[in-house]
């Protein structure tokens, strides 16, 4: 019994996840209908790890994404483990929570429609995010908008990438924040995370999410920071960001190890 309402409660906290933590709109203009997959698996001991299906909508459409329900989700590892996913809110496919391995590979694999999609991410290890501050913004300072720094000690020998996770008052802004270490390997890092989408001012509660991961899907995040450095005022036309799904669908799987911190913004 006490079982059962443990997995009713990890239900109950995906459903208020997803309700404040933005969906992402992968493709604009008038293809629609096209499968969208969000896999994420992490380190965070005793996290709910979940798998999203959906389907595109046009770009002018409000952001409600059919969910795909009835698909058969699982994720595998290098060790021969094998998880089975349940869905639970219509198109989210969950399992009682487990701590992924940094150093492990993660398989995952969908089947739905006739149709079986794979990702293979590796988790790195984790990188521990130092503190977080608020400066004043040069391109508003007339208005007291602030601007959000991140700080880090990067690792020095091999390569890390990086992707950061903005909350303002609890919700998702929707820039994109991706940096690799090509040029700060073994250096303290203080990076500006330069919002165009949501104004920050004293007072407002700031939460970022430091993941560590992969190259393929640094290219992703990179690729999709690139679209939004550029839209709509610059000449870039948005594009599908290079998916890690085989075969070619919309999406990503990402096995990620993360560090979060949150201030009050002074």
């Amino acid at each position: 019994m006490k079982k059962n309402r443990f997995y009713l409660a990890a239900i109950f906290l995906i459903i208020s996840t997803i309700s404040c933590t933005k969906v992402i709109n992968l493709e604009l203009g008038n293809d629609t209908g096209k499968l969208v997959i969000e896999g994420n698996i992490t380190n965070i001991r005793g996290a709910v790890q979940y798998i999203k299906l959906s389907r595109n909508v046009p770009f002018t459409n409000t952001n409600t994404y059919p969910p795909v329900t009835g698909a058969t989700v699982s994720v595998s590892d290098n060790t021969g483990n094998v998880y089975s996913f349940t869905e639970g809110p219509a198109g989210t496919y969950y399992i009682a929570p487990f701590r992924g391995r940094p150093g492990a590979t993660y398989k995952m694999t969908v089947v739905t429609n006739g149709t079986t999609y794979t990702a293979t991410s590796v988790m790195p290890g984790t990188v521990t995010l130092d503190s977080i501050s608020s400066k004043k913004n040069d391109f508003n300072s007339s208005n007291n908008r602030k601007e959000i720094t991140v700080h880090f000690l990067d690792p020095p020998g091999g390569a890390n990438q990086y992707r950061f996770v903005m909350y303002v008052n609890k919700k998702q802004v929707n820039d994109t924040f991706a940096l690799n270490d090509d040029f700060i390997d073994g250096r303290y890092v203080d990076f500006d995370l330069v919002e165009n989408d949501t104004d920050i001012f004293p007072g407002d509660t700031v939460t970022i999410e430091m993941q560590g991961i992969d190259k393929p899907m640094y290219t992703y995040w990179f690729t999709l920071m690139q679209q939004s450095a550029n839209n709509p005022g610059g000449g870039v036309a948005p594009s599908n960001p290079p998916t890690n799904i085989t075969p070619v669908c919309l999406g990503y799987f990402s096995a990620h190890s993360t560090d979060t911190k949150t201030i009050v913004v002074k």
